[in-house]
């Protein structure tokens, strides 16, 4: 399975994107889903995730509220809405898959990543 990531953009602080992943090559019905992003000179970050039949959802507690992450197994995609977004959340942002399918928050746990997509959020 392969996944790509789009929908970023430049963004004026306060305003919304929404990121898409597409999942190609396979399903992505038995695995947990997660986007991570990654900011210059920092680590790569959890941002939330979602278990295979989004019956658990995790966020942190920064995105909590302003983003919200959703699922559409039949269509083989994953979406995250991001909205208030804020200069902080500037990153380029990665869809990942795990064998773990209720979806954790350790970048270890994911075996499969997108090529991620850049959000710039403008002050």
């Amino acid at each position: 399975v392969q996944l790509q990531a789009s929908g970023g953009g430049l963004v004026q602080a306060g305003g919304s994107l929404r990121l898409s992943c597409a999942a190609s090559g396979g399903t992505i019905v038995d695995y947990g889903m997660a986007w991570f992003r990654q900011a210059p000179g920092k680590e790569r970050e959890f941002v939330a995730a979602v278990s295979k039949r989004s019956l658990t959802i995790d966020y942190t507690k920064d995105a909590k509220g302003r983003f919200t992450i959703s699922r559409d197994n039949a269509k083989n995609t994953m979406s995250l809405q991001m909205d208030s977004l804020k200069p902080e959340d500037t990153a380029v942002y990665y869809c990942a898959a795990s064998f773990y399918s209720s979806g954790t928050r350790s970048v270890g746990d994911y075996h499969m990543w997108g090529q991620g997509t850049q959000v710039t959020v403008s002050s």
